[in-house]
């Protein structure tokens, strides 16, 4: 078994966004020095970080497909991050239909490879 750290990175770091987003109702708000997050919140930002990771790795592979429909998604959930950090509905909405962008994407993608 190789060891691939990159990879694991990105695994470790996607995972950490879902146990965040699972502790939401178990814990409250995390200090984020002054600043208190809810978990579900910061599960958001950590999910961004690990896709766009991801995205890095698999590009810098040669895998385009792979590293697009890691990127792209990435992409959209740090803007969905940035504007619920900011308040902003619009850029909210505009990170989402970045993801389900992404998702026909990737949906289409897999089924013309069949």
């Amino acid at each position: 078994m190789s060891h691939d750290l990159p990879r694991y990175a990105v695994g470790t770091l996607v995972g950490l966004a879902g146990v965040l987003l699972f502790a939401e109702p178990l814990v409250g708000p995390i200090a984020l020095g002054s600043v208190a997050v809810r978990p579900v919140a910061l599960s958001v930002g950590v999910l961004a970080l690990g896709l766009s990771l991801g995205g890095v790795l698999f590009l810098s592979r040669g895998r385009w497909f792979v590293g697009a429909a890691h990127a792209v998604p990435g992409v959209g959930f740090a803007v969905v991050f940035g504007a619920t950090a900011l308040g902003s509905e619009t850029g909210l909405l505009f990170g989402v239909a970045v993801v389900l962008g992404a998702c026909l994407a990737l949906a289409d993608g897999l089924r013309r490879q069949r």
